[in-house]
């Protein structure tokens, strides 16, 4: 019957929460579910998070589990590799990757490299979360994206999500996980909602996803400017371009079948990626394309970066920085000869 459809129907249909709710709560199951797994960093407790990520955390899980800390990343980001190394499994949050520079040596020199060597004997299951990129105007020392900095390191999984949906089912996977993994996320985006389901899921590390189909050319990219490719895709369309969109969601490892795949198709690609041109995602991303689909491109691989430049205040200047929907139509129509 007609009731009957609708109701099988409704069941189908996802809550939308928001990008900070499904952090949330991919945090709280899992220490529901494993009493050695903590948060720490500054405001995750009695503030609720610097963006209301760890929000009613304290009160569920108490003082000894969510843990505010002085304004010090290289302190509790080794207190934190210490803990994982003795089999707790924390979660440490930067309120911004651009303070976590003052922690590299502990994620670089340490929960990367203790497995190797301890020769295998000592673990880091560590995750180090916060926003990675720009948000508008905040200048120089506050605007920077480290995707491509923390892929750089062997030993460390970087993942970085642009969806409530994916956001959460890595989350999961990144706590659960043995090694110690970035997770980027983007201030932009805490308040975006999205389609999450109410069962538990988790998400496959290394796995990117074609999240639009197309045919005439690939636009790949992740994080925050995934909006600049749809919006993309969509005045592509208007001129009769069907553009397939990939989100990476995985840095490290990067999944290059999906993009070869989708370019052994399409013969055209563009990356989207906010990071500075020289040794990017992007810079990986077109050396695995010339490496494995060299014969099937019909152009040369294009990428649309943030410049070459630190970033400025004055709003003019952050638009001119920062990739946009424009600049990646304008790259795709010379990829197309048009």
């Amino acid at each position: 019957s007609n009731f009957d459809h609708l109701c099988s129907k409704q069941k189908t249909i996802m809550p939308q929460i928001e990008f900070r709710t499904a952090l949330r709560d991919a945090m709280a199951e899992e220490m529901r579910k494993d009493e050695n797994i903590f948060l720490m960093g500054e405001e995750v407790a009695e503030y609720n998070g610097a963006y209301k990520a760890s929000k009613g955390m304290l009160k569920e899980f108490g003082e000894k589990r969510v843990i505010d800390t002085p304004i010090a990343e290289l302190g509790f980001a080794g207190i934190g590799v210490g803990a994982a190394m003795n089999g707790l499994r924390p979660i440490i949050e930067f309120m911004t990757w651009n303070f976590a520079v003052l922690a590299f040596d502990q994620i670089v020199n340490g929960a990367a490299k203790i497995l190797s060597m301890s020769g295998g004997q000592i673990s880091c299951p560590i995750v180090f979360r916060g926003p990675s990129g720009s948000n508008g105007q905040l200048a120089q020392q506050h605007s920077q994206a480290f995707e491509s900095w923390m892929a750089n390191v062997p030993g460390l999984k970087v993942i970085s999500v642009s969806d409530p949906y994916d956001a959460k089912g890595l989350l999961k996977s990144a706590i659960i996980d043995n090694d110690p993994v970035c997770f980027m996320e983007s201030e932009a985006m805490y308040g975006d909602k999205g389609e999450v389901p109410e069962e538990e899921y988790f998400l496959p590390i290394g796995q990117a996803k074609v999240k639009r189909e197309g045919t005439d050319v690939t636009l790949v990219s992740y994080n925050k400017m995934m909006k600049v490719a749809f919006s993309a895709a969509e005045e592509l369309a208007k001129e009769g371009i069907s553009a397939e969109v990939i989100d990476l969601r995985t840095i490290r490892p990067l999944d290059h079948k999906t993009i070869v795949e989708s370019v052994k198709k399409t013969n055209r690609i563009v990356t989207i990626d906010e990071s500075w041109p020289f040794g990017s995602i992007s810079s990986e991303i077109a050396y695995e394309i010339q490496k494995y689909a060299f014969d099937y491109l019909d152009a040369p691989v294009t990428r649309v970066n943030g410049a070459d430049a630190n970033m400025c205040y004055a709003p003019n200047l952050v638009a001119a920085y920062l990739p946009s929907t424009a600049k990646v139509v304008q790259a795709v129509k010379s990829v197309m000869y048009r």
